[in-house]
């Protein structure tokens, strides 16, 4: 199954996904012969090679909370390469994924979640919504907000669900 999840910044879409990815990967579990429990596999995306001592905590935060639930792994780039088949994952977030991958073109990064999705593994993808704003006015914001209405309308394409999210109350729209 693959689900999308997109919101505003704070909006509660990250604490959702989390939950729904534990819900799948449990069902997962129940309907395989397993002995043992898989993890879902949480894909943190964030890159924090500008060495901001703010996200750093966010960033050890957010691995504190989930360590009991997720096994993180943390892929700035390059996200087919970790996803398993068989497996459930959380990709929090595409928006940092973009963000990693702005000079990538549009066609090479609507081949890899191409990629992605067609991996047989059950994939829940979070996603800041940004399309909602004026028209940026400085060039690499404008890719940012673009690519992120373009890969985000692919991602959605996708899914098996589709769940907006504001103040922590979420709208299915598919």
């Amino acid at each position: 199954m693959k689900v999308l999840y997109f919101g505003g910044q704070k909006s509660g879409k990250s604490s959702l996904a989390e939950a729904k990815a534990l819900t799948l990967a449990a069902i997962n579990t129940a309907n395989t012969s397993a002995t043992v429990t898989n993890l879902p596999r949480y894909i943190a995306t964030y890159d924090n090679s500008f060495n901001d001592p703010a996200m750093q905590q966010r960033i050890d935060h957010h691995i504190d909370y989930r360590k009991q639930n997720f096994e993180t792994i943390e892929q700035a780039r390059d996200l087919p390469q970790v996803i398993k088949p068989g497996q459930t994952h959380l990709i929090d977030c595409v928006s940092m994924w973009i963000f990693n991958n702005i000079d990538t073109s549009q066609e090479l990064l609507l081949a890899e979640l191409d990629k992605v999705c067609n991996i047989d593994a059950n994939i829940v993808f979070v996603l800041n919504d940004v399309g909602c704003g004026v028209i940026p006015a400085d060039p690499l914001s404008r890719r940012f907000v673009d690519l992120s209405g373009i890969l985000g309308q692919f991602i959605a394409k996708q899914c098996d669900q589709v769940f907006e999210v504001k103040y922590g109350l979420t709208n299915q729209l598919k």
